[in-house]
């Protein structure tokens, strides 16, 4: 009893409600979001083509719609923002069920990939507010990992439900993600995290538009933190793309032996995301970055030159401890480098790595294609061990900055 209660103790109550819905959501929306293809290609006439570009077109915006919502959360407030977004969200989960235009339909998964990159910047930033500083790379730990334990339960309960991927699915989700925009607004109320400052913090003074804008251009640390960030997302943000063509064209059941991998990528999360996150806290967040990096390599190595079911999976284990090092490293990195009334925009430039989601699929199939599966894992952990190489510059830059500032508060007092 005394452990929970310390668990409570350690973290805002709207912290954990945030992580608490992360999961729920996550669990309805994966029981409608991943099914989106098969159910347009069931209730519409469009070719796949369309359907693809539809599906495509959700993240696609949302690479700008994360930068996009910082800059909103900083200016207007975080509750308003997320409170809004999870609006939206649920109109575009109804708009799939009652359209079947290509136009409103391109426009819907537009609307979904613009809420839900808001939210997403969104509820970073204000748990980055709500929590002190030493203890954010475990809260964006177990955040990834609530997202990964709603992303694991909701197929199968969709499935056993027999709801995956219907219109009943879809309509559930929008319920979900409404109720828990209601329960977010009631309790943010109770604890008077007001819109009034960046984050609901009261003491911050807002940044005005011109004066983010103004130090976006001049943090260079911040900018190579985001390139190493798109190279990274480049090898392991879409890795599944590549990896099962590569599977179905050239391993015996190829199409089995995928989604076995799967499974061992989302096993391991959930089994070591606390354990290993805990270990690796006394190390700087830049090891972190460079272990988890180092780690993707040898998995994509082992995708080169594995001939067997077991290597593919022993390979797929090690990748997937990388992963579960460098997602909360990277959100705590740019948390670290962000002043207090523009961490959300800083989150939200930090989402625009999500561009490797797009390249590396399009990167990956041209070499897959030209080279063979072999050439194109070994250049995909090349580009993850090249990527540190900006993290390494940024944090260069940041320290020397902050030295500068030092310096400059010093000579001033």
């Amino acid at each position: 009893m005394n452990k929970w209660k310390k668990v409570w103790e350690a973290y805002h109550p709207i912290v954990h409600l945030l992580m608490a819905g992360t999961v729920f959501v996550s669990l309805t929306q994966s029981m409608s979001m991943p099914f989106l293809a098969i159910y347009l290609s069931e209730t519409t006439t469009l070719t796949p083509a369309y359907i693809g570009l539809i599906i495509g077109a959700g993240p696609l915006a949302g690479t700008v719609g994360g930068f996009l919502g910082g800059i909103l959360s900083d200016l207007f407030g975080r509750q308003k923002l997320m409170i809004f977004s999870m609006v939206l969200m649920a109109a575009a989960f109804v708009g799939f069920v009652f359209f079947g235009n290509l136009l409103v339909l391109l426009l819907i998964s537009l609307l979904m990939g613009l809420s839900a990159s808001f939210y997403g910047t969104v509820s970073k930033a204000m748990m980055g507010d709500l929590t002190e500083e030493g203890k954010r790379f475990r809260v964006f730990s177990n955040r990834y990992l609530a997202i990964n334990l709603g992303v694991a339960i909701g197929p199968m309960l969709g499935a056993f439900l027999g709801i995956a991927g219907s219109g009943i699915a879809f309509m559930l989700t929008a319920f979900s993600t409404l109720c828990f925009a209601a329960v977010l607004w009631i309790v943010c109320q109770k604890y008077r995290v007001s819109d009034g400052a960046a984050g609901g913090q009261a003491t911050t003074e807002k940044a005005s538009l011109q004066q983010i804008w103004s130090i976006l251009k001049k943090d260079v640390a911040l900018l190579s933190f985001v390139v190493g960030g798109i190279l990274l997302v480049t090898v392991h943000g879409q890795m599944s793309v590549t990896l099962s063509q590569y599977l179905r064209e050239n391993i015996t059941e190829g199409v089995a032996l995928f989604g076995v991998l799967m499974s061992a990528n989302g096993f391991t999360v959930l089994l070591l995301q606390v354990p290993l996150t805990r270990l690796v806290e006394r190390y700087s967040l830049f090891s972190r970055i460079a272990a988890g990096a180092a780690l993707m390599a040898v998995g994509e190595l082992g995708f080169a030159f594995s001939a067997t079911w077991s290597w593919f999976v022993a390979a797929m284990i090690v990748f997937t401890l990388g992963e579960i090092l460098i997602v909360p490293a990277e959100y705590a990195q740019i948390d670290q480098i962000s002043p207090a009334n523009m961490r959300g925009t800083y989150y939200g430039a930090q989402s625009v790595s999500m561009l490797g989601s797009f390249l590396g699929p399009w990167a990956g199939g041209i070499v897959l294609h030209a080279y063979g599966g072999p050439t194109m894992f070994v250049m995909m952990g090349a580009i993850a061990m090249v990527s540190l190489v900006f993290y390494w510059l940024g944090r260069r830059l940041h320290e020397q900055r902050s030295m500068q500032e030092s310096v400059q508060v010093k000579t001033v007092s």
